[in-house]
Formats: C-alpha cells, structure tokens, sequence
C-alpha cells in the first residue's frame, strides 16, 4: 500500500484509495470471520442482519485510523514496529465495532460470542497483508542492497553522547539510511528528521518512524523547531549520487548549513551501500570549513554559559549575519532576555520571530533604532537596562564606505561611540565592540572607521577606574567571515548559478577567513574571560585564523565543491583592485604588543590608546563634517588621527586611500607623515 496524505484542506486520490482499501477490508473481515465460525458460508439472512454491523465496522476502522495517525505512515517502509501498531490499532477497531454491534442490535442472534476474536485475527493479517505486499513488490523492483547494520560514526564524535541528524533526499534513499541508523551496532547517531527536494505530498509522513519534516527550502525554520524540542541536528546527510545536488546547489546547501553551525555529510545512494573495512557506513563531510583549510575552532561553551545565563542582553546589527548568529547563541546560553537592535523592519523582524520560535523560553525585545540616533539610543539603554551589549551594527562593504563616506563615519564612528556612551548611561557591566582586520594599518575608509572605533572603546576601558565594578570596553577583531550577506561565498554562488565567471580582484590578494560560528564564539568567550577578570584593560582579542588564503583558491575550491573543474567549466576573471582594497591583510598593528592569552585559538593585543578626551573632540568635528557631507575633510582627519599613533616608524606606509601626508591641526593633535 502507498502511503498518503491529506494536506492544506485538499484529499489526495492515494488517501482515498486507502480509506476505500481498509473499509473494505475491515467490512470483509467480519464475514469471513462469520464463515471460519460456522465452517460454511453464511446464509442470506446472516448476511442481511450482518450487513448492518459490518458497515459500522467500516466506518470506525477508517475514524481510529486516522485518530491514530496509520494514515501518515510510510507503509512501502514496513518494519515490525509498524506492524505491531497496526496490531493496535485493529485491537481497538474490534473492541469498538463490536461494542457498537451489541449497543445498536441488541445482542444479534447471528453473531456468537468467538467471532470478534477471529476477526481481530482475520483483520489483522488481512491489513498487515496489504502493507507487506507493497513492501515487498518495492524490493523485487529494485536492486539488491547491502543489508545488515552499519556503524555510522562522525570523525570528531563528541565524547560518546548521542547525535541527532537530518536526511535530505528521496523517501526510498532514506529509508535504506535508515535501515542501517537503527542498526543494532549504531548508538551515536539518531535520525531527527527527513528534507525531500520538493513538496510532492509527503510532509508529516514518517519512514521506520522518522517523520518527513519538508523542504530544504525550509532548512532554518526546521532546525529551529528540532532545536527548541532538544533535538537540533549536529549534521546533515546527503545522498552522494543526487542529481538535485549538482553544481552550486551542494555549496548554497553547505553555506546555510554552515551559518547555522552543522556539518554537511554525503552518502552512498541505494544500491551503492558498501561496508567499509572497519564497518562503519563511509561518509565523507564537506561543507564551508572545506574552504578554510584548516579545522573550524570548537571552543568550550560552559564559561560562555556562565556568563550569559540569566543575563539580559542587547545586541545592536541584530539581524545582519554576526547579530543573529549572537542572537542564536546567547538564546542556546539560557539569557533572560534579548534586547534586538536593528534599523532595518525586515532584519529585525525576521530574527524575532526566529527568536520566538526556535527560543520560545527566552524573552525577546525588537527594537527599532538606529545607532545614530543618540537621544533614542540613551533613552532605550536606560529604560531596558541591559547587562551586556555586543556592538555588531556597522557599514561593512569597502567599496560602499568608500563612495559613501558620511554615511560610513556617522554609522562605524559616531554610532560606535552613541552606543559606547549609551551603555555608561545604563550601568551595563560590558561592551563588546565586533571589529575587522581591515581595521589595522588601513588603507581604506571602511577601516579606518572601524578602527575609530576600537580607538574609543579602547580609551573608554583605558579611563575607567580598575575596579572590579567599572564597566569594561572591549573589542573582538576577526577575518572575512564565510558566508556573510554580501560577502565571497554568496558572490561566487551567484557566479556558479551561471556557470561563471567568478571574478577575484587580483591573482595574489588573500584574506583572512573564518565561519560565522567561529566568529560569534570569539566574540563570547572574549566576553566570558573579561567578566571572569585578570584581563587587563585596553586589550583587543583576535581568532587564530591559520594562514591568511589566496581568494583564486577559495574560487577554485568552490568550484571543485559544484563538481565542477576550473577553468574549464567555469573560468576566473580579474577585475583589478577596488578603491580602498589592500592586497594583504594583517591581523596586528606594527605597534601592537601581542600577547599571550589564556583562552585556546585566540590572540591578544594591547595597541598604542589615544586620551579620550582627544578623541571625543576628533569626533566632534567628523560628526559635524558628516553632515555637512565634507567627505575630503572627513580624509583628511582620519588619516592624521589613526597613522599618527602607531605608524610614525614606517614612514613609507601608504596613506588611506592614496592621500597625500596632511598635518592633523584638529583636537590638539601633532602632525604625522607616513
């Protein structure tokens, strides 16, 4: 028997083929029940009185099973659990039927006593016969598989605790992962949940009682609700061999996968399972890390519990890809409240209903503001005072900032500071400002205002008393993160939707990369080591990212990851440098001390600090040029402030954007040539 579905207030013909099939079947049973009894055909008499009760038979063995759910079972896929529920359900069919028997025909003569207990029998194989059969003329028409029980591993298994995973592919691929997931060898893993390609009538079906959640398309809202009922998937498997993940498909899958932290494992498809040597079902992991070159940094999660749970907490940029991923986690750490930041509706609406429905325990603000707009930026800290703020609300793209230098200061420069002051207004105990590589030694505007910023937070951490009690200011400065709206990854992705070309800007340029998981766990453990204390003041942390990579590499790999060959299926072009673009990226200033740090995978730095009183006069002045629009003045005084602390042993060091050495008569401040 085919499974079936009744869905969005429409009966499929499969659904009704079952009704008909099981009516039938359970009307039946009664009076071949009524001939095994009187071991003869029952007379035309018995058959008229019993036409009555076996029409009511038929009626309730469709109504408990559709109350019990028989209607959303995968029967192709039968297995003795199934068939043990179905023993079930024809148990109380019979009961039922029975019962309404002798309430509406007042004991009937023709019906003795033993024939309900025959026909439970009778019904039962009549029933399971259907199920068996489908299952069994599915096998014969296709090819012969490797049975027996596999034991499915993960390469990094987390200390023997049980996984749950998702399956995305065809119902019959499936069940044969399945069939060897609930092998009697394999203890580590359990299936969560089944993806199909397209919605073709099998949602909220299940398969060996795995149920059929729905789409890829639905991936994020899917892990939300496995996440919130304590079941969120660690990776998923794929089919090796599926057509409907060829070409950029397989990498737009592992970069959803990978912003929602999992793992993206592929596996034979059916027909093609081979027992390896050690006995474990081979599978191979790939996804986003792929492209990194070394392994993603796992950190440990308990000191960042500690310092989250109970808290609340505001983070501002909350629907851009660092914010929501902050928001995710914090939510995972048990916060008391998450005070949503953002200006954009959508953004901010989007990551709280996220938040309502994957965190339905964790009480969620959204509110809508922009960081330039200090007056309501005070009044909202003060009003929810927040425990902790992570800043992550900023113009990000460089050739954008570039060409929109007002809009880059009075965002990355003047809102990190409205929000600085913001959070001294409301008592919070700490500021995590998120920041960028680009901002050391930059030589475009989009770094240089961030490290406008580090400089603030840095001489607002500097100022305060060292007291166990004072606010701290902190920055977090990390790479390219993989994956990020508007960044590589989705760039390329579009390109290989058209088969290419993928354009790099130059042959040599390399970047530092990282995962947005990794990312978002720099950013809290950086936090739960500050509040822990013994982390002196002014410090700026930064992820160990490995060796920066070539971005021609990042392109070929992906590339690679389409099943696809460079330069053959798809070419690479180089479009030049763009403004304010460097060749090289660098984790530290020149005259940054780098120091040891205590937490594994990140890099402390203590860089050169600027009085703040300086630097609130300085931000004064690009305030108010900001609005004016005086973009060459805005230059002009940016690059004075930041090359002249730190940069006066490398005269030779190119000015930001190419401008010529100016002498910087704002603030007090000496002039510097670079």
């Amino acid at each position: 028997m085919s499974y079936v579905h009744r869905s969005a207030g429409r009966i499929r013909p499969r659904y009704l083929a079952a009704i008909l099939l099981d009516a039938s079947v359970a009307a039946l049973s009664l009076f071949l029940a009524l001939e095994l009894r009187l071991q003869a055909t029952p007379s035309q008499a018995t058959v008229s009185a019993a036409s009555g009760s076996a029409l009511c038979t038929a009626v309730i063995t469709v109504l408990v099973f559709q109350g019990l759910g028989i209607y959303r079972h995968a029967w192709r896929y039968i297995s003795v659990k199934e068939l043990l529920f179905l023993a079930q359900a024809t148990t109380l069919t019979v009961v039922l039927s029975t019962g309404a028997t002798w309430m509406f025909f007042s004991d009937p003569p023709w019906l003795p006593r033993s024939v309900p207990i025959i026909q439970w029998f009778v019904l039962l194989v009549m029933l399971g016969s259907l199920r068996v059969v489908r299952r069994v003329m599915r096998e014969l028409l296709r090819p012969a598989q490797v049975s027996g029980a596999h034991s499915l591993q993960k390469p990094s298994e987390r200390n023997g605790e049980r996984e749950d995973v998702l399956l995305l592919g065809d119902p019959d691929w499936a069940e044969s992962i399945l069939r060897t997931l609930q092998g009697p060898r394999n203890r580590q893993v359990r299936a969560a949940g089944i993806l199909t390609h397209d919605d073709d009538g099998e949602r909220n079906l299940s398969i060996r009682g795995v149920p059929i959640l729905g789409t890829m398309d639905e991936l994020e809202n899917i892990v939300g609700e496995l996440a919130r009922g304590r079941h969120r998937p660690s990776y998923i498997i794929v089919n090796q061999h599926d057509a409907c993940l060829t070409g950029p498909r397989m990498a737009k899958l592992a970069t959803r996968a990978a912003q929602l932290g999992l793992e993206v494992a592929r596996a034979q498809e059916p027909g093609r399972l081979q027992r390896s040597g050690d006995g474990n079902l081979d599978l191979r992991f790939v996804n986003l890390t792929d492209l990194l070159g070394r392994p993603e940094l796992r950190l440990d999660g308990t000191v960042v519990r500690n310092a989250i749970k109970g808290r609340r907490i505001l983070v501002t940029g909350a629907g851009g890809t660092i914010g929501s991923e902050l928001v995710r986690q914090i939510a995972s750490f048990e916060a008391a409240e998450i005070l949503l930041l953002d200006h954009g509706e959508y953004n901010l609406y989007a990551i709280d209903m996220e938040l309502r429905e994957r965190f339905p325990d964790v009480k969620g603000t959204p509110l809508l503001c922009s960081v330039r707009q200090r007056d309501s930026l005070v009044k909202l800290f003060v009003q929810h005072r927040p425990d902790l703020v992570f800043h992550a609300a900023a113009l990000k793209h460089v050739p954008l900032v570039e060409s929109n230098l007002s809009a880059g200061v009075l965002t990355n420069v003047i809102g990190t500071r409205n929000v600085a002051d913001a959070v001294l207004a409301s008592g919070a105990k700490a500021m995590i400002q998120v920041s960028t590589d680009k901002a050391v030694n930059p030589v475009g505007m989009m770094g240089a205002t961030k490290r406008l910023g580090e400089l603030y937070c840095q001489a607002l951490d500097l100022a305060a008393p060292c007291d166990s009690g004072t606010c701290r200011f902190l920055t977090v400065r990390f790479g390219n993160v993989l994956g990020s709206s508007g960044s590589l990854i989705p760039l390329f992705l579009r390109q290989l939707s058209r088969r290419g070309p993928l354009t790099v800007t130059h042959p040599d340029i390399e970047r530092y990369f990282m995962t947005v998981h990794e990312a978002v766990q720099l950013i809290l453990h950086s936090t739960a080591a500050t509040l822990r204390g013994g982390i002196s003041r002014g410090r700026v942390f930064v992820l160990d990212m490995g060796d920066p990579i070539k971005i021609v590499d990042i392109a070929r790999r992906m590339i690679r990851a389409a099943g696809l060959v460079p330069d053959i299926d798809v070419k690479i072009d180089f479009v030049g440098l763009r403004p304010g673009e460097k060749l090289f990226e660098e984790l530290f200033d020149e005259s940054e001390e780098r120091l040891p740090s205590t937490l594994p995978g990140i890099f402390e730095a203590e860089p050169v600090s600027i009085p703040l009183p300086e630097l609130q006069a300085v931000f004064q002045r690009l305030e108010k040029l900001a609005h004016q629009g005086d973009a060459e003045s805005i230059r002009l005084i940016m690059h004075s402030v930041i090359h002249m602390y730190g940069d006066d042993a490398e005269p030779a060091r190119a000015p930001i954007n190419n401008a010529a050495p100016v002498a910087a008569g704002s603030a007090g401040l000496r002039a510097a040539r670079l």
